[in-house]
């Protein structure tokens, strides 16, 4: 599927009034039932992997694993098994020992009908964030990637953490921006530190609004922190304007496994001997 399909799939979902959801997916069994559950985008990228592990998602983040290697081996896993859903690849945007154009090819030829930038170090702060950028491993190397990605007609859904990454990328070409509030909350492995979800709203909204001001055609979904369940995603898109969907990975993946594998041990324990 080509990225003009792709967006032209999106945007009629739009103009129909429902919903786009991005599912993260950390297995093909993951993948398989969010197709099945009518998912818009299918992402995978190494926190999938370590999620559905039992480790945190930012695990992705620490040197447990080559981020971009590991996004190539699950394609085997993901990619056979997704029959009409676009799946975008995570791409560590900052790789020192990946030379990005021909690692893009690459990916396009696998079968990826686009990207995003994670692992990212938008999600790093202070000090240690400022020291990446001075040594040539910050955030402007993610916004180049999404420009080399859009140059080669793939997708592209990155994440941004502030107003002006969220017009930098919106310049660089972003198909799909994906406003992100922080690591997601509940479970066993969620974050106990978050924004409340009114603060939530106004951040994805201040993000969307600098977004359209570059490229007002731009879809945006909320994401992260306190946005969970689909009663808080419920509560940020009626109280955001012009964000039109929602992207979850522990949400669509991880949460609803804890739920539903403990749920199933719990009744095969209650059953009469």
């Amino acid at each position: 599927m080509n990225r003009q399909d792709v967006l032209a799939r999106l945007r009629a979902t739009v103009q129909a009034g429902r919903p786009v959801i991005g599912a993260g997916a950390g297995t093909g069994l993951s993948a398989k039932c969010a197709e099945a559950g009518g998912v818009d985008l299918i992402i995978i990228y190494n926190s999938g992997r370590y999620r559905m592990a039992g480790r945190g998602s930012l695990a992705g983040l620490l040197p447990y694993g080559d981020a971009n290697q590991i996004v190539v081996e699950m394609a085997g896993e993901v990619l056979p098994v997704v029959r009409d859903t676009p799946v975008l690849a995570g791409v560590c945007g900052t790789d020192p020992f990946r030379v990005m154009p021909r690692f893009l090819d690459q990916l396009k030829a696998m079968g990826f009908a686009g990207v995003q930038n994670f692992p990212t170090v938008g999600l790093y702060d202070g000090v240690f964030r400022q020291n990446l950028e001075e040594t040539g491993m910050g955030f402007a190397l993610e916004v180049e990637m999404v420009r080399l990605a859009a140059e080669r007609d793939l997708v592209t859904a990155p994440y941004v953490f502030d107003a002006d990454q969220a017009r930098a990328m919106a310049e660089a070409g972003a198909d799909v921006l994906v406003p992100h509030v922080g690591l997601t909350t509940k479970g066993s492995i969620g974050a106990g530190t978050a924004l409340g979800l009114d603060e939530a709203v106004e951040r994805v909204q201040e993000m969307r609004d600098a977004a359209v001001e570059v490229r007002p055609d731009i879809l945006v979904l909320c994401h992260g922190g306190p946005i969970a369940e689909p009663s808080d995603a419920a509560y940020v898109l009626e109280r955001t304007e012009g964000v039109v969907g929602f992207f979850g990975a522990s949400s669509v993946e991880r949460l609803p496994t804890e739920r539903a594998i403990t749920e199933q041990v719990r009744a095969f324990k209650a059953l009469d001997v």
